[in-house]
């Protein structure tokens, strides 16, 4: 689904991203793990389209998305959830999920929306609640549920579980499973790699803005390497 060559990204003068190859298959959850500052952030907005690229190519269902903007790329079926989740505090939570299908023009987002007030009941009890005064946990889902209202083909969840308590984790954890089960899409970015790889099909390694490693998931969280750099084994 997608397949990204030799992609390069930075911020003026400074590379990030140093000739990134991978791919994700349709119906997978691919996790991505590394330290802070090794890229993956920057690796997911440029895939996004809101971070430029300077090389290599991002290819998605089979289209080369160099060129198109962000909007493009959502109507595309990319969707990312941010890091930090990014709500829009002031509005309601109702109103955060109905920005997230605003380029859609079909006559089922009302049916969508109720979806993911089924799918998340917390959401559907603070409905009319400002998004700002929801916990972080609530946030999270908030942000998901407004992704999901793009109704995306490929999810890119970027640190879903920061900041939050272990109980919620498990939870934004189970959520990303049941998506699975629905058949998304995902490419995860997550520090808590031990819980990222355990869901994951498949995984990738990055060091400063390269790949450095790559397989399956159970694979990687057994390799001692990775347990060493990243599980504290």
């Amino acid at each position: 689904m997608l397949t990204l060559e030799g992609l390069r990204s930075g911020y003026g003068r400074i590379e990030v991203i140093h000739g990134v190859s991978l791919a994700v298959n349709e119906g997978e959850i691919v996790t991505l793990v590394g330290s802070n500052g090794a890229g993956k952030t920057t690796l997911l907005r440029a895939i996004s389209g809101v971070q430029p690229t300077s090389g290599g190519s991002i290819r998605f269902a089979g289209e080369t998305m160099d060129a198109l903007p962000a909007h493009q790329r959502v109507m595309r079926g990319i969707v990312q959830v941010p890091e930090g989740r990014q709500v829009f505090a002031p509005l309601s939570v109702e109103d955060n999920l109905r920005l997230g299908a605003f380029r859609r023009t079909d006559d089922e987002v009302e049916t969508d929306l109720d979806q993911i007030c089924a799918t998340f009941p917390l959401l559907a009890e603070k409905r009319r609640a400002a998004a700002g005064s929801l916990s972080g946990g609530q946030q999270q889902m908030l942000a998901i549920g407004r992704a999901l209202m793009a109704r995306p083909k490929l999810i890119l969840l970027d640190e879903p579980s920061m900041g939050l308590a272990p109980v919620l984790v498990e939870q934004i954890f189970a959520i990303i499973r049941d998506l699975k089960a629905r058949g998304l899409t995902t490419l995860l970015v997550e520090q808590n790699a031990n819980a990222a790889l355990a869901i994951a099909d498949r995984g990738y390694v990055m060091e400063t803005g390269r790949i450095v490693m790559s397989g399956l998931g159970k694979e990687l969280l057994d390799n001692p390497r990775v347990q060493s750099a990243y599980l504290g084994i």
